[in-house]
Formats: C-alpha cells, sequence, structure tokens
C-alpha cells in the first residue's frame, strides 16, 4: 500500500507539472492562430459587386483566352505553354500555373479578388514595394461582369475529379519540391528552377517532404489557407485553395511524409493494453513475494 501511496503523489507531481509548464511553453512556441478561412472573408468587399453577377463562360472564354494565354497555359483547351518551364521563369520570376484545374482548386471569391488584384489577394504586397510589382498584372481596370464571366470559364472547365497528387502538383509544385516521393526519377522536384524561385522569394522554399511531421496537422491547415496567420512577412503568398483541394494537399504530404501514420496510431492502443496488463502481473507477483514481509 505504502508503494501505491508513494506512486500516487510522483504521478500527481508530474501531471501538476505537466499541466503548469506545458501549456505555457506550446503558448510561447505555437502561438493561438485563427482556424482557416476558407470564405476568404478580407476579401468579400472588393468582389461584392462582382458575386452579385452571374457568369457566362462563353464570353469569359474569350477574355481569359485574349488576357491570360501569353503567360498561362490551359492544355485542356488546347493552349500549351508559350515557354518552358526555364524560361518562364526567368521572365516572370516563377513558373506560371496552368489554368486548366484553377476553377476546381480555388475558392471562387479567392479567384475574382485576385484577378482584380494578385498581390493583395495573395496578402504579398508587402513584397512589391520600391517599383518592385507583382508578376501578374492587376485586372481592376475590368468590369465586375467581365470578372464574373472569367471566374465562370475557369470553373466550366475544371475538371470534376483530381487525385492528391494532381491537386498538390498543380497547387504546389511551382514553388516546392518534395523529392521523396520519387527520389529516382525526380519527376517532383519544384517547377521553377532553384535560382529563379530564390531570388524571386528573398529564399529558397523548403523541401516538403517532411513538413507533415515537422509541423503537423493542425500547423499545416491554417498556414496553407493563410500563411501570414503563423509566419508574419512570409514571402509565400496565400494560394487560395478551397477546403477539398487544402485537405488533398495535407493528405498528399501524409502519404509521403508519414506513410506509416495509419499503422502507428492501431498499434499504439494494443501497446497501452499490453503495459496494463504487465502492470497486473508485475503488482501480483511483487504482492505475492512481500506479502510476509509486510
Amino acid at each position: 500500500m505504502r508503494e501505491l501511496k508513494i506512486l500516487a503523489v510522483v504521478v500527481a507531481l508530474t501531471l501538476i507539472t505537466y499541466w503548469g509548464v506545458e501549456p505555457f511553453a506550446h503558448s510561447q512556441m505555437h502561438p493561438h492562430v485563427a482556424p482557416a478561412d476558407f470564405t476568404f472573408s478580407d476579401v468579400q468587399e472588393d468582389i461584392k459587386d462582382i458575386k452579385a453577377l452571374q457568369g457566362d463562360a462563353a464570353n469569359g472564354e474569350t477574355l481569359v483566352t485574349s488576357n491570360c494565354t501569353a503567360c498561362h497555359s490551359i492544355v485542356v483547351k488546347g493552349f500549351p505553354a508559350v515557354m518552358d518551364n526555364v524560361s518562364s521563369a526567368a521572365a516572370y520570376g516563377v513558373t506560371p500555373p496552368d489554368l486548366s484545374s484553377a476553377g476546381k482548386l480555388y475558392n471562387a471569391d479567392y479567384l475574382a479578388a485576385f484577378i482584380k488584384n494578385p498581390a493583395k489577394a495573395s496578402k504579398v504586397s508587402h513584397k512589391f514595394v520600391e517599383g518592385r510589382v507583382h508578376p501578374m498584372p492587376a485586372y481592376d481596370w475590368m468590369q465586375p461582369q467581365e470578372v464574373a464571366d472569367m471566374v465562370a470559364f475557369l470553373k466550366s472547365i475544371a475538371p470534376k475529379e483530381m487525385t492528391n497528387k494532381e491537386v498538390f502538383s498543380d497547387a504546389c509544385q511551382r514553388c516546392h519540391s518534395i523529392k521523396y516521393a520519387d527520389m529516382k526519377a525526380k519527376t517532383m522536384a519544384a517547377f521553377t528552377p532553384n535560382a529563379d524561385i530564390k531570388h524571386y522569394m528573398g529564399k529558397l522554399p523548403p523541401d516538403l517532404s517532411q513538413f507533415i511531421r515537422s509541423r503537423g496537422h493542425e500547423y499545416l491547415e491554417t498556414f496553407v489557407n493563410d500563411p501570414e496567420k503563423n509566419l508574419e512577412g512570409t514571402a509565400m503568398p496565400r494560394v487560395g485553395l478551397n477546403e477539398e483541394a487544402q485537405k488533398q494537399v495535407i493528405s498528399y504530404l501524409e502519404d509521403i511524409g508519414d506513410s506509416k501514420k495509419s499503422q502507428r496510431e492501431e498499434l499504439g492502443p494494443k501497446f497501452l493494453i499490453y503495459l496494463v496488463i504487465f502492470a497486473i502481473f508485475g503488482f501480483l507477483w511483487k504482492a505475492s513475494k512481500w506479502r510476509d514481509v509486510h
């Protein structure tokens, strides 16, 4: 009985110390941030005149193909890239994305705000000062109906389904590599050459192979949605993924960087049950050996 009392005291002191220190340490190392905002509430005022309109995809096709294909490819509509990745990266700082899947990946409100003012919508205005300009020009001179039409067109050509890898590739691979996904062929290297993306971003974007392990699910859910929440002044733009696309990106990072997660979680309860059974047998054995002494 005395040993049980000692154990109870040790456990109590350990828990008091842990719960007294750990939350404070966590709050300093990982400050709380607001959850992901998939309504992109901060752009609503800028696009309220656009949201009230019904987009015309046919007119939007004319507008997109005449204004965007000088830089962007739209493979599903037969518009290949004007330049290869190396040339386009040298020209713009980063390889422009193919627009075939934009309507599937990105929130419609964000797309409208991005077309009007890409630097403001992606929260990188702080990068483009003292004469520096965003590689994509702002189309705030367009009529609200025209922007609505462009968004409608992008949504009309978007694929219905995409794999996690395809979503990651279209949403993230222009800047980020994920080398552990294909070590031999190196097909998951960033589309933009290192020298160009480093100059454009100010530093080389990290390889994301192990980010799910080093940062964790909760951090990535808020960071991908709005990097500024976790890292003020970061060079990474807000990408504008909708909730479904963001889940697919994080799932892909988990598939590559934490492929044994399900096995590990399955083993956990079994190991705890083993410890409980072992503790019971240990206590009974100790009691039988020390019964005469007590």
